[in-house]
């Protein structure tokens, strides 16, 4: 470990942390797949995404999603991203919202994926909030939504943040990815070991899973437990990146691992990812894109 990955651990107080690493991830997520497998095996999911001026977060999101292996996408988009998603990303099925530059209504057929993502590039129009908070309250009265593990990231994050009760809709099978501003939105201006201590609390208390992004990214499961991401480099502190891994811990959600696994697993390959194009295009040239591209060989060689 370096010296500044030293210092954090330091600060936190925590003199063995749990580390993330290959052989503390589940070994089936690795291995080859059943010869006579089909898409359907590996989930259908669906993903909520971008608003007029932000179709990139979205493309990249289901990008990523799909090179982490997900069996079908559906991505439920603003009617002006419909050519540049069918043609950036042809693998994946679309669904389209009534508005035509921002999300307004919730797909009919919620029911049917096994994993579910709301929030890249979502933008904050006020049709926008009032429809996702609709959303967390049917998922909140419904629990078959309960048991559908469900992704909640960027806008949606901030949307949440604005909420008073915001509690209330985060319970069972979620998993928040927010960066340390969009956390402090969401819960409160924090020292870091303040964040840790307070998030293994609300985690344990409702059943959910958070990652906080950063130089060493935290995830707190549902148990309480923490477990840290040393991997990655400065390079993949670029435009996109949250996106990416946004659509990596949906594809691997999609396949039937849990909300704690998946962030483990997605918050490593993506991490083990950004260091592969390190290896090859440096840091200062590093884009979101590249880590999508790397994604194949951080999931299919040892690190």
């Amino acid at each position: 470990m370096d010296k500044q990955v030293i210092d954090f651990f330091e600060q936190i107080e925590i003199k063995e942390p749990n580390i993330l690493q290959r052989e503390s991830l589940p070994v089936s997520f690795f291995a080859p797949r059943n010869r006579m497998a089909h898409k359907g095996d590996f989930g259908h999911c669906l993903l909520i995404a971008g608003s007029y001026g932000k179709a990139g977060a979205c493309v990249l999101s289901c990008l990523a999603c799909l090179r982490t292996g997900c069996g079908l996408i559906t991505t439920h988009i603003p009617q002006k991203l419909y050519d540049i998603l069918q043609i950036s990303v042809p693998e994946a099925m679309v669904s389209l919202d009534k508005e035509e530059k921002y999300f307004s209504h919730t797909p009919m057929d919620i029911e049917k994926y096994s994993a579910i993502a709301i929030g890249p590039g979502l933008g904050t129009e006020q049709q926008t909030k009032t429809e996702l908070i609709h959303l967390l309250n049917k998922r909140k009265e419904n629990p078959i939504l309960q048991n559908i593990p469900l992704v909640l990231d960027a806008d949606a994050l901030n949307i949440l943040a604005q909420e008073k009760n915001k509690e209330q809709f985060l319970k069972n099978n979620i998993i928040l990815t927010p960066h340390p501003k969009e956390f402090e939105r969401l819960f409160g201006k924090m020292t870091i070991k303040e964040q840790i201590d307070f998030t293994k609390t609300f985690c344990k208390k409702n059943n959910i899973t958070i990652v906080i992004k950063g130089g060493v990214s935290t995830i707190i499961d549902n148990k309480g437990e923490v477990f840290f991401n040393i991997l990655g480099n400065p390079g993949m502190a670029t435009a996109g990146s949250g996106d990416v891994l946004t659509g990596i811990i949906l594809g691997v959600l999609s396949q039937g691992y849990s909300c704690e696994q998946s962030a483990k697993i997605g918050v490593f390959i993506h991490a083990l990812a950004g260091d592969k194009a390190k290896e090859v295009l440096g840091e200062k040239s590093l884009i979101a894109r590249d880590i999508i591209k790397y994604l194949p060989i951080a999931i299919k060689k040892k690190n």
